[in-house]
């Protein structure tokens, strides 16, 4: 079983357990679809931050107080910030099995989650290896409603990213990012290399999460 079918399972709460035959067939024909849509999209920048701890973070204009947040970025002086998306189509999608297969717009949800992810871990990789050439490293991804960084932070990340206008990426007044397949993240640069460059169940404390990796 390949890694993104273990994380789409693991999107369903399957846990460690394998999947049923149905199940697998529904998520490879969900990948498929992914596939074939290929709008994903992805804008970025490098900004100095400063990091006092226990709680403050401060880059690209934003106060931000969050100790996750500062407990991830201890030692950086710069951070990437980053929006990333799979774009409408994905969305659009979503909506149609909705009303049409419930069952398969559930497995195409938990598809799209890992589509996602894997698309940022690419492009994060592509970042570790051009950094090295520096001498940096990279920190796990950490995005806004994470832990106790207030998602609130999601319309400063946009804006300073312009991604409604690059990437055609915008927030609800909820602070809900649309499309619905999007992500909003920092990813701090260090001097130092650490044992995890990507975000994960690695770097998060709750430990009797039904979606966490074992």
């Amino acid at each position: 079983m390949d890694h993104r079918t273990k994380e789409a399972l693991r999107y369903l709460g399957y846990g460690r357990n394998p999947g049923e035959e149905r199940t697998l067939e529904l998520i490879r024909q969900s990948f498929e679809e992914l596939e074939g849509l290929r709008e994903e999209r992805i804008v970025w920048r490098r900004e100095p931050v400063t990091v006092r701890e226990p709680d403050q973070v401060e880059t690209a204009g934003m106060d931000i107080r969050s100790r996750g947040l500062a407990r991830n970025l201890k030692g950086c002086r710069e951070v990437i910030l980053a929006a990333a998306t799979l774009g409408t189509r994905t969305d659009l999608l979503l909506r149609r099995y909705s009303r049409t297969d419930m069952t398969r717009a559930v497995i195409l949800q938990a598809c799209a989650a890992a589509r996602l992810e894997e698309y940022l871990d690419a492009w994060q990789e592509e970042r570790k290896k051009e950094l090295e050439e520096e001498g940096l490293y990279l920190r796990p991804r950490f995005s806004p409603g994470y832990g106790d960084f207030s998602i609130h932070h999601q319309k400063a990340l946009l804006q300073r990213l312009e991604a409604p206008k690059r990437i055609g990426l915008t927030m609800t007044d909820g602070y809900m990012l649309t499309p619905s397949k999007s992500v909003t993240a920092l990813v701090g640069i260090s001097l130092e290399e650490t044992a995890c460059h990507r975000q994960g169940c690695e770097s998060c404390g709750k430990i009797d999460c039904a979606y966490r990796r074992e």
